[in-house]
């Protein structure tokens, strides 16, 4: 069985040079494949037709099957960003230029970003040799109801316009709303951010939050910490009726775990760790510590 990958793909009565078109499927739709040359795949289509289609048109079932378990696994996360394509540019099954394409996105195509990984580019037959590894950022991204892995270079991040100030000046790599807070009838969102400075391997060294300061009409931050060798996904929740936020960190020594925290009013406290990045909870034990307030 193998499944559509562009958005329309044409049916054809033969593979020669002169052919019919005899039907159009679309992305997504099942055909089983019955014969297949170099470029062309003979295809059974949903209505027991049968006709040849290109093979760059059709992704192998196996591929198919591992892109929607992407999916499925990306329902229960959370966005650490939003952007949209900055051309055309292909999902991949895994964060390399050799995996599986599982769709194309057109230029401007809005995007949900989930995932980064830093990840050393093949090296090209014939290429200048090179003491330095060369290496691509991957994101896995989610585009309706398409997901995979893309390019980095190939998306351009959509920074909430309340916030785009701070991001001119940083590296921001992601943002999600720890609640909303309401200014004379109006929902106003308030924000965790990180960014990322110097070391390309961890997706984060540095958050922020920013509170609402109704008085002032503006943003204000709340709470900063740095030196953080963070990665995603940054979660986001409610315990108790107030935000809560789990990072997953790494120390020097490789130990994997998660600074939780709680914001009450505006006023972040740190209240502890979890061991390993899959935990979900509460600390047991409860060290809260006042954060850096500023009003």
């Amino acid at each position: 069985m193998a499944y559509v990958l562009p958005e329309t793909a044409a049916v054809s009565d033969s593979p020669a040079e002169i052919r019919l078109s005899v039907a159009t499927l679309r992305h997504g739709e099942r055909v089983e494949v019955l014969d297949r040359t170099r470029n062309w795949a003979r295809v059974r289509m949903p209505d027991s037709r049968s006709g040849w289609i290109e093979l760059a048109n059709i992704l192998d079932g196996k591929a198919y099957e591992e892109g929607q378990a992407l999916l499925r696994e990306l329902l229960n996360e959370q966005p650490q960003a939003s952007g949209h394509t900055s051309g055309s540019a292909n999902l991949r099954v895994q964060p390399s230029r050799d995996a599986a394409q599982l769709a194309q996105l057109s230029a401007s195509q809005n995007v949900e970003i989930f995932r980064r990984q830093m990840v050393e580019r093949s090296p090209q037959p014939g290429g200048p040799a090179s003491s330095e590894p060369i290496r691509d950022a991957w994101y896995l991204v989610r585009a309706d109801s398409k997901v995979g892995w893309v390019l980095g270079r190939l998306v351009s991040l959509d920074v909430p316009a309340a916030i785009e100030n701070y991001a001119q000046s940083v590296n921001l790599v992601a943002w999600l709303v720890l609640n909303t807070v309401d200014d004379n009838g109006r929902a106003v969102p308030q924000y965790l951010a990180a960014d990322r400075e110097g070391t390309p391997d961890a997706d984060f060294t540095h958050i922020r939050v920013f509170t609402w300061w109704s008085k002032r009409q503006e943003y204000v931050t709340a709470y900063v910490e740095s030196n953080l060798n963070g990665y995603f996904p940054i979660r986001v929740g409610s315990v108790a009726g107030g935000p809560h936020f789990w990072l997953r960190v790494e120390d020097r020594d490789g130990r994997k775990f998660q600074k939780v925290y709680r914001m009450q009013d505006t006023i972040v406290h740190p209240i502890g760790t979890l061991d390993g990045w899959e935990a979900h909870g509460m600390p047991e034990r409860r060290a809260e510590t006042r954060s850096r307030h500023r009003r």
